[in-house]
């Protein structure tokens, strides 16, 4: 009996050994958390500091090569940074930032400095779209403001180039959801909510009502209500240069583990580790589904995958998406959050881009 009970422990020493071996293979984390495939485990949330846990591809049911393969697609097209969580635990991580060779102009003045760890960090363009998003979302559970509020409520006459009267009929709601009428620059084109047109002129105003009825700069009410709450310390509103300020003066700099704290949020329905952070429940879900019936795929400044935007992907992922192929998707049905930075992919724009992405990504699934 003591020899079958010293074989058993040997064998078990020896399995959740191989199991630590592989998790690392990834090289991003020293925490490693061996998850099964017929287990769901409960979300993960890093801390503030230190480590963030990663999951064993294999015991959580992905392919580790393939994984491997689409990590060394992506990086010959251009990307400087793709993480993949599962559950919230890194499931494949990697960065090239500091080797990314020959790049365009428009990255060179979109990136903006390496990390302590060589990872990039860069305006990720329109992504900033549903950051601001999650903050109207915050600004309404406070009651600062509310979707049906007009934009005159919160800003003084003549903050378009709109006449007076046809100002006052623009909504919260409309900027929220490119149907305000107006053009990029500000000019009346059609009553609100009858024409959508991807505006960032006009999304742009959305920041200055936040400013307006919180009484906090933009710097401010982020950090206070979305980054110390859930730990993004690689992030700030930067001013842009004046060759690309004409439609929106801020950019959002970022790395890809901030971004993926911003998508783990979504994915947790606004919570953080207990702490509600998007309060408000209505507001959360109207942005994840269509918010007009002219471009349904499109909610409060996230891109949906209802209808079908995106065939590889999973139907319920949604996405802030942003130029240069940078992107936070999220998939609650896969208990995936993927993020990509860099520069336009190379062999074919974004779109194709993130077909096959998700095509290489979902045949790794086991």
């Amino acid at each position: 009996m003591q020899t079958l009970t010293l074989v058993v422990a040997a064998f078990f020493a020896a399995f959740f050994g191989s199991i630590s071996s592989l998790g690392k293979a990834f090289g991003q984390a020293s925490e490693v958390a061996s998850v099964h495939s017929d287990a769901v485990p409960d979300l993960y949330f890093p801390g503030h500091q230190g480590a963030w846990q990663t999951v064993d591809s294999e015991t959580a049911g992905w392919d580790q090569a393939q994984l491997e393969l689409l990590l060394d697609w992506a990086g010959k097209r251009g990307s400087t940074s793709i993480l993949i969580l599962w559950r919230g635990r890194v499931l494949a991580e990697r960065h090239w930032g500091k080797g990314l060779g020959k790049t365009t102009a428009r990255y060179q003045r979109m990136f903006v400095r390496l990390n302590d760890r060589e990872q990039a960090i860069e305006d990720v363009a329109s992504v900033q779209k549903s950051i601001v998003s999650i903050l109207a979302g915050v600004a309404v559970h406070k009651k600062l403001l509310q979707v049906d509020d007009f934009v005159s409520k919160h800003l003084a006459v003549g903050w378009s180039e709109a006449a007076r009267d046809q100002e006052a009929q623009i909504q919260i709601k409309h900027l929220l959801s490119m149907t305000s009428g107006l053009s990029d620059d500000l000019k009346f084109r059609a009553k609100p909510g009858t024409r959508w047109a991807y505006n960032t002129a006009a999304y742009a105003v959305v920041r200055d009502c936040l400013v307006a009825c919180s009484g906090l700069s933009v710097h401010e009410l982020t950090r206070k209500w979305l980054m110390d709450p859930i730990g993004m310390r690689e992030s700030e509103w930067i001013p842009r240069a004046k060759s690309i300020t004409a439609l929106n003066a801020f950019g959002f700099a970022s790395s890809a583990r901030d971004l993926a704290r911003v998508g783990l949020l979504m994915q947790a329905e606004g919570e953080w580790a207990g702490n509600q952070v998007l309060h408000d429940d209505r507001f959360r879900v109207a942005s994840l589904k269509a918010s007009q019936k002219l471009r349904p795929n499109y909610g409060y400044l996230w891109w949906l995958n209802e209808p079908v935007r995106l065939p590889t992907a999973p139907s319920d992922t949604y996405a802030a998406n942003g130029a240069l192929g940078r992107r936070i998707f999220v998939s609650p049905s896969e208990g995936l959050v993927v993020v990509r930075l860099g520069d336009e992919p190379k062999n074919g724009a974004a779109a194709g881009f993130d077909r096959e992405l998700w095509r290489r990504l979902i045949a790794a699934k086991r």
